[in-house]
């Protein structure tokens, strides 16, 4: 018991709810636009609110990015928003979670999302899935849809590891490393372009950082810079 008490207190699971990413940065890396993150959190009106409650003009935590994530898969998935918000007011309520879609591993099959039985019931729910979208209802397993294929979890718990830029690329958000920005082999991105807008080649960062250049490129790609255009001009005292 102390060894679990001990994981529960490592720093960096700590800092899973602290307001870290901007509303800009979610929804770049979500490709959503910076008014659907907004309106997904919102309360009042006339739109129902989709995922947990921000202060206005507030960061996000680790636990809110993932959740956006989450949603912008299903919603580019097609799954409609009314579908997402039955799935997340079940799974919140019957499992007391606050971030359940970063709490656990979901599937699709057509407009229906389907929590893994194992999650909740022990070994004895492998291989079956509830239907969040109706109240808990049990079904067959689905397949999972290839944005869902971006996360990485723990055993029976959260999503520690996101694929932010495809399942293939090596760039992770990961809040062990870095402080939970975007990494390449564990190099913060925006590093990486510092490096290279300061006047350096990529093959010298790649060799500071024991990075391959395809890496590095990757890297920049990212942060929305284009290695073979000319960078910006450096000033010279």
């Amino acid at each position: 018991m102390a060894l679990i008490s001990e994981l529960k207190d490592e720093p960096w699971r700590r800092r899973l709810y602290l307001p870290t990413y901007k509303v800009s940065e979610v929804a770049q890396y979500a490709h959503v636009s910076s008014k659907t993150v907004v309106d997904w959190h919102r309360v009042g009106g006339r739109k129902a609110v989709t995922l947990s409650v921000r202060e206005s003009r507030a960061a996000l935590s680790y636990m809110q990015l993932i959740e956006v994530a989450v949603v912008a898969a299903f919603r580019a998935s097609g799954l409609t928003l009314a579908r997402v918000r039955d799935a997340r007011e079940y799974v919140s309520k019957t499992f007391r979670s606050e971030f359940p879609f970063a709490e656990y591993r979901f599937k699709r099959e057509g407009k229906r999302l389907l929590l893994g039985f194992e999650q909740v019931g022990g070994a004895s729910g492998a291989g079956k899935y509830v239907d969040a979208t109706a109240g808990g209802q049990l079904v067959w397993e689905s397949f999972v849809s290839p944005r869902l294929q971006e996360f990485e979890y723990e055993d029976g718990g959260i999503a520690i590891r996101w694929h932010v830029a495809g399942g293939k690329s090596p760039i992770l958000i990961d809040p062990q490393m870095s402080f939970g920005a975007p990494t390449v082999r564990g190099v913060p991105t925006w590093v990486i372009t510092g490096r290279w807008k300061a006047g350096e080649s990529i093959a010298d960062i790649a060799n500071d950082f024991d990075l391959n250049k395809l890496d590095v490129r990757k890297a920049l790609q990212f942060e929305g810079v284009t290695p073979d255009l000319k960078r910006p001009s450096i000033w010279v005292h």
